[in-house]
């Protein structure tokens, strides 16, 4: 018997074929450089979770998993900036998933995505740029007591809320605003093109929309559920590999918990953090969510 047909014979064990994979990367949360109560999405915070999502071997595509009521408009461009520039490198396609929320920061996130998946009932766009604040003049005047402050610089304290509003103040807001809002506006077109229907001037108001109505708009491509949409696309054997930040092993193994739209930590954390400061960055991020409803 010559070697060839002997080796038929030997016990060689027969690998299948590894299946495909696709990293999905999770974006709840306001946008930005949080605080004590609650962690916030930024480039720094998700830069190396993102480069691992694109080096796994057999990558199908990223999915993002999104649920965020936007935020930093800053951190919101440099998140999707790097979601792109990977994507191009790696040759890999993104997919965006639009849970609860994917409004303002959140639906620039999802620009980041070659294709735009919905719930019926989600909520998406948003596309302007908001600033909150409250003032306190009457209300220190009332307790006697006297603001103190000092700047070098004339605008140096612009917008502050212990001061009577200066209509020139706001005006210079705003014209800082409409830039930003030319930047986002910009950032979507060039994403979505001519899936984009309807009056430039509904689509970019500011208005959210139900998710249906988002497929109307060409803000969004199809309804889907991640799951069923990676396994229609990439086969049922595909590896669904959700990506999570140290940080946010870290808290799940100490059993803290966060959840979007609550305030997001347990009480050993806000003790460490201090209540003031915490307080008061988990009332901004209600703030946040409660614009929508949730």
């Amino acid at each position: 018997m010559d070697l060839y047909r002997a080796l038929q014979y030997l016990p060689i064990k027969r690998f299948k074929e590894a299946p495909p994979q696709v990293a999905v990367l999770r974006l709840a949360g306001v946008i930005g450089h949080g605080g004590p109560l609650r962690s916030a999405l930024s480039l720094a915070n998700l830069e190396r979770t993102i480069g691992q999502a694109f080096e796994l071997p057999r990558l199908k595509a990223v999915a993002l998993a999104i649920n965020s009521p936007g935020g930093s408009p800053v951190q919101s461009e440099l998140i999707a900036k790097r979601l792109r520039d990977l994507a191009k490198e790696k040759e890999v396609p993104i997919l965006a998933f639009c849970e609860d929320v994917a409004a303002s920061g959140g639906y620039w996130l999802a620009c980041a995505a070659d294709e735009v998946f919905v719930q019926p009932s989600s909520i998406v766009g948003s596309i302007g740029v908001i600033y909150a604040g409250f003032g306190f003049p009457d209300l220190i005047a009332r307790y006697g007591i006297e603001r103190r402050l000092h700047t070098s610089g004339e605008r140096k304290a612009m917008l502050d809320p212990f001061k009577t509003e200066n209509p020139e103040d706001v005006e210079r807001l705003k014209r800082i605003q409409k830039e930003i809002h030319e930047r986002f506006i910009a950032v979507v077109k060039d994403r979505r093109g001519d899936k984009l229907q309807g009056d430039p001037d509904t689509l970019f108001s500011g208005e959210f929309w139900t998710g249906e109505r988002a497929l109307e708009l060409g803000l969004a491509d199809a309804e889907g559920e991640l799951r069923q949409v990676l396994r229609e696309r990439f086969g049922e054997k595909v590896k669904i590999r959700r990506m999570e930040s140290e940080k946010n092993w870290l808290k799940r193994r100490l059993g803290l918990r966060h959840a979007p739209g609550s305030f997001g930590a347990s009480v050993p954390e806000d003790i460490a953090a201090g209540f003031g400061t915490g307080l008061l960055s988990a009332l901004e991020e209600r703030v946040y969510w409660s614009r929508f409803g949730l």
